[in-house]
């Protein structure tokens, strides 16, 4: 049964705004209800689950491509009500990726930031992310951690990362971390069914997770509908974008896939 400390946030005052525009992170609270992350939970479960042999549970990412059961949460009006508060009414949905991290070997993610792995794709570069805890996520079980300020440096592309042991990583290549202060870094620790965003210049990333509770985050990415989306040259594969709320304004340069019919959460 729910509790009924269970409370959803307000809609972010232009105070807390101004706050992601300074600091390039905010720390938020629910927006879905107990009921809504117990099915987004289960749904999670169920796909790890069935994942085929030796595939990696923190690299689930687009699955709203097929699974449209996902815009249940990706497209819920509460959500889109939110992040109208920081890019305007008319938003498309650029991306999302389940990060879960298992107990006891769970990758660490290197410092870095989106923009670096998106730019070419993106005109502006103007993306927040909103970071859902399926499950608890604190300092023990590798909570996500921010370098406050960093997007407003100049951004540093991927030819001038180093790389890393793709074994025990996310990704493999990361920041150069003699240019990191990490007395600066701030854990971003939620209870479940609490989020936070980020932008996409601002450094972030976490440690692994040897704890003996899983971690998973789902990562939900969206822009004002004025940023022009180009494809990858060389990329096999279609990259689809969504306008999820308002009008397009890129004068028909973007591409939008049709959003699924409403699927039911039960």
């Amino acid at each position: 049964m729910p509790s009924n400390s269970w409370e959803l946030s307000p809609l972010p005052t232009p105070e807390l705004v101004e706050s992601f525009r300074r600091d390039g992170y905010l720390k938020y609270g629910r927006i879905f209800t107990e009921g809504e992350l117990t099915a987004l939970r289960e749904h999670v479960d169920e796909m790890i689950a069935n994942l085929p042999v030796g595939a990696r549970p923190e690299e689930l990412d687009v699955l709203h491509f097929t699974d449209p059961w996902l815009f249940n949460y990706l497209a819920h009006p509460r959500l889109l009500d939110v992040i109208e508060q920081f890019i305007g009414p008319d938003i498309i949905l650029f991306s999302s990726h389940f990060i879960a991290k298992p107990k006891g070997d769970g990758k660490a993610v290197p410092w870095h930031t989106d923009g670096a792995y998106w730019s070419g794709r993106l005109d502006p570069m103007e993306v927040i992310t909103l970071w859902l805890a399926v499950d608890e996520s604190s300092v023990g079980n590798g909570c996500m951690r921010v370098i406050p300020g960093s997007h407003l440096a100049s951004p540093a592309d991927l030819s001038s990362y180093s790389a890393v042991d793709k074994s025990t990583n996310v990704f493999d290549r990361q920041i150069d971390p003699s240019t990191i202060d990490n007395s600066k870094a701030v854990d971003l620790e939620l209870k479940a069914g609490e989020c936070h965003f980020h932008d996409s210049w601002t450094i972030h990333g976490s440690n692994p997770n040897h704890s003996d509770k899983r971690r998973c985050g789902y990562t939900m990415r969206f822009m004002p509908a004025n940023v022009v989306h180009r494809p990858r040259p060389g990329w096999t594969h279609e990259h689809h974008i969504y306008l999820v709320r308002g009008v397009d304004k890129t004068s028909g340069q973007n591409k939008y896939t049709p959003l699924p019919g409403a699927m039911g959460i039960q």
